[in-house]
């Protein structure tokens, strides 16, 4: 497995828990923009490294969860 590979999906996997950890404690406001650009970009660091293993399941989980977070970027932007 790629270094850069290994390096996104742990940067995903800590954002997702960062996101959530820091929304529950009430330091982001769950609708906000940094809770959505790191739940997104969370989903796309554990989306790389689920299709390079071939783990079909979280790689689909992922897929959704970025695209939710693009959606709700794109409707905090505008």
């Amino acid at each position: 497995m790629n270094f850069f590979t290994e390096l996104f999906g742990w940067y995903g996997a800590g954002a997702i828990l960062a996101a959530y950890a820091l929304a529950s404690f009430g330091v982001l406001d769950a609708e906000g923009l940094w809770y959505q650009v790191l739940n997104g970009t969370g989903a796309l660091g554990i989306l790389i490294v689920s299709y390079r293993k071939r783990a079909l399941q979280p790689a689909l989980l992922n897929t959704v969860w970025a695209l939710i977070a693009v959606v709700a970027v794109v409707g905090i932007i505008w």
